[in-house]
């Protein structure tokens, strides 16, 4: 059986259905694969794990990267139930693989009570707009923490 996109994402569906029906969190999976193989699967364990991280993509992500040995998903591409929440995208992002395949989109999700567009909206307001306060202070005793790894010489960049 010849192992595409199409069997990678249903496999993420099925990681899914799985976690959900185990009760290990919401109904979502990931996998990761890399040269035509799966290296890291992952399905949502946020409610298990107690856990508000432990979404599947950032599992997946995380399993991926130990195997690697890297901080980074170079050459991977990842397959997910759903389309990112905009955590998991940010994790994407910062996990930087070359393509992202998804099921569902953010509509969908918001029918079954997942609905992210309120983190998207605090995302766009100014920090004292937003529901939650943020409290910027002792910026002068953090600063030098910064400029000593604008210094590092022997830092590894991401």
């Amino acid at each position: 059986m010849k192992k595409d996109h199409n069997y990678f994402l249903k496999r993420a569906i099925e990681l899914a259905e799985e976690g959900m029906d185990k009760g290990e969190g919401g109904p979502f999976g990931a996998v990761v694969v890399k040269d035509g193989e799966i290296i890291a699967e992952a399905n949502n364990k946020v409610t298990s794990h107690k856990d508000p991280t432990a979404h599947a993509e950032v599992v997946a992500i995380r399993k991926a990267c130990e195997k690697l040995q890297d901080f980074q998903l170079k050459d991977c591409i990842l397959y997910t139930s759903c389309e990112p929440c905009p955590m998991c995208l940010g994790a994407i992002y910062w996990a930087r693989p070359k393509q992202v395949f998804y099921a569902l989109n953010r509509r969908d999700a918001a029918k079954i009570g997942f609905d992210d567009q309120f983190v998207y909206d605090e995302i766009a307001l100014d920090m004292d707009e937003r529901k939650i306060p943020f409290v910027n202070m002792m910026r002068e005793e953090g600063l030098p923490v910064f400029e000593k790894w604008d210094r590092k010489e022997n830092r590894i960049d991401y």
